[in-house]
């Protein structure tokens, strides 16, 4: 029976069994994602130890489309990358499926064109949305496919929702596929900031579905800010040289190619007023941080990188940037841009404090999507919570392979969800935009129609 998402359906969510097979040994899942410009496919499982959950990633691989000579992504080459790659992944995934083995509690296997006999999945998992409705489209028909032919269920994955998980995905992890894995899994309600070139929203989690957006970006996320900005500061022949188009990326590298004993004297803004202080460089200009002299909880990043664009047209008239001056600028983008995401971040923990107490006490900061992996906004976040009163709260990541788009992620969250009771249906479209947040228009994950509830 399918069931179209309303306040009482989500109220069910709540209290569903987890039904879907968890007797079993292990959840198998076969994973896509293709929201943006990686096509990702993956095998993830889920165990079940007399210690906890396990987790182990059989496959995982991604090709991004070669945009560069366009300086971004280009819709269009994204969209063909999509199609000319997605079939040879799923294809070359399937040779990771464990081998099917007499009596391991899964009935049906696939016999390989080399003779072998794999596990069939348990399901698919593939990204609906948000991203590129086009893009989406090859990845979720391809996995209703796979679904149909197989005869398994499918889940339609949210895409943000994967990364505020994969923490969780990472403490299952063994220590083959992760050596330092965190001591426990982020448990809810936790906060999440979830950063990329296309997202910049603090999160606040309190259930698998329920997730309140507590600050979003008004305009530009920070990863396109870092981009822009990079486009600009970096010398022309490195820019050319770079191999993708992530170039907050190649920015990071540039201004601190020793990692992190290039920022290890960083000392934070010890109060809001110190914020406010106006920071004139060396060389005579000075980057305004967003909503300083506010507590509004919103982020703002265009301004960042539209100054930025001013300050290198201006110099560029006056005599050029050297080497030192584009070092200099690009750390202070990076200082202002992670600072900004800080300050809210505090401002959302002190008026939530009130409430912050016994089980529904928030004792983790999940930071999340492309812009994680940048070590310095590790060492600005946990600065600004140890002089801030919050020290005690413990900030996850997982590891930079795992902050990108990614179809590990995307087959957690299919897996977390499969474990609650819910499926989606063939019917279900590809989503441009869908909010994690059930006050929103949308309703949230569980809004949109196309959930099957068990």
């Amino acid at each position: 029976m399918l069931f179209w998402a309303t306040s009482s359906l989500r109220r069910s969510a709540l209290t569903a069994p987890k039904r879907c097979l968890i007797s079993r040994r292990g959840l198998l899942t076969l994973a896509i994602e293709t929201s943006c410009d990686d096509t990702s496919v993956a095998i993830v499982e889920k165990t079940k130890k007399a210690n906890g959950n396990a987790a182990k990633i059989h496959f995982l691989e991604n090709i991004t489309a070669d945009t560069r000579a366009h300086r971004g992504i280009h819709p269009i080459i994204a969209l063909e990358s999509h199609q000319e790659s997605l079939g040879a992944l799923v294809q070359k995934a399937l040779n990771y499926l464990p081998e099917s083995q007499p009596g391991n509690g899964n009935g049906n296997s696939l016999k390989l064109a080399d003779g072998s006999q794999r596990r069939l999945p348990d399901f698919i998992s593939a990204t609906r949305g948000p991203g590129m409705r086009s893009n989406l489209s090859v990845g979720l028909e391809t996995g209703k496919a796979l679904s149909v032919a197989w005869q398994i269920p499918m889940v339609g994955v949210h895409h943000m929702q994967a990364h505020l998980l994969t923490p969780r995905l990472v403490s299952c992890l063994d220590n083959q596929s992760n050596p330092d894995p965190p001591a426990v899994a982020p448990e809810l309600p936790f906060l999440s900031i979830l950063v990329s070139g296309g997202h910049s929203i603090l999160v606040q989690s309190t259930h698998l579905t329920e997730h309140k957006i507590l600050a979003a970006s008004e305009d530009i996320a920070i990863g396109e800010a870092l981009d822009k900005s990079a486009r600009d500061i970096i010398p022309a022949e490195l820019l050319q040289g770079a191999k993708s188009t992530m170039y907050g990326k190649t920015l990071e590298k540039f201004v601190f190619p020793n990692g992190e004993a290039d920022f290890a004297d960083y000392k934070p803004p010890m109060t809001r007023g110190d914020e406010l202080a106006k920071r004139e460089s060396k060389w005579g200009w000075y980057v305004t941080t967003p909503f300083a002299n506010t507590r509004a909880l919103q982020f703002s990043f265009s301004s960042v990188s539209s100054m930025v664009g001013k300050i290198v047209t201006r110099r560029s008239a006056e005599g050029g940037l050297s080497h030192d001056e584009r070092v200099d600028l690009g750390r202070e983008v990076m200082r202002v841009a992670f600072e900004h995401l800080a300050s809210r971040t505090i401002i959302a923990l002190e008026t939530l404090r009130p409430h912050n107490t016994g089980k529904d006490k928030i004792q983790t900061l999940v930071v999340s999507g492309g812009v994680a992996a940048n070590r310095f906004l590790m060492k600005v976040l946990r600065s600004f919570l140890d002089v801030r009163g919050f020290g005690d709260i413990q900030i996850v990541a997982p590891p930079p392979y795992l902050c990108t788009d990614n179809a590990a992620m995307i087959g957690w969250a299919g897996i977390e969800m499969f474990e609650a009771g819910w499926k989606s249906s063939l019917a279900c479209r590809p989503l441009r935009k869908w909010s994690l947040d059930p006050q929103a228009d949308d309703g949230g994950i569980l809004g949109p129609g196309g959930w099957v509830q068990e």
